[in-house]
């Protein structure tokens, strides 16, 4: 088995084989690995099931000791591919606080952040709307 990241790796039953591909990924790869679930009403606004996690979305916690909360995104740790939620954070035993990190599964976001225009594309959105207009009307941006 080769060492070095390989992008034509298709996929393997192997475990090992699975992880070091995680392991060794680019970090433009690895950003990808960090989906979230979109609710409901962005699922159907978007037409997507899941988008990379950003710092600003709004997510709500779907699972663990912190379940039902809401938060925003505070950061986004590429290389352990976990991310820290604002407000939600856990005392040490000598008392300092520190943040609480998330498997980016355990987590649904409910509001984007749209700082980005191209991390939405707007082609998408006007398919979309072709597509539930009716074949016989015309649509306004035609």
């Amino acid at each position: 088995m080769k060492s070095e990241f390989s992008t034509a790796w298709k996929s393997s039953i192997q475990p090992r084989k699975q992880h070091k591909y995680r392991h060794n990924a680019p970090l433009h790869i690895k950003h990808r690995f960090l989906s979230a679930h979109l609710s409901k009403d962005l699922r159907k606004k978007y037409s997507k099931r899941n988008l990379p996690l950003r710092k600003g979305d709004e997510v709500l916690v779907m699972r663990g000791a912190f379940k039902k909360k809401k938060a925003k995104v505070a950061s986004v740790d590429h290389a352990s591919a976990k991310v820290a939620l604002e407000g939600i954070q856990r005392t040490k035993r000598d008392g300092t606080k520190v943040s609480v990190v998330f498997n980016p599964r355990a987590l649904q976001i409910i509001s984007l952040n749209l700082d980005d225009k191209r991390r939405i594309s707007q082609g998408k959105e006007q398919i979309k709307e072709q597509k539930d207009s009716k074949p016989g009307e015309k649509n306004a941006s035609n």
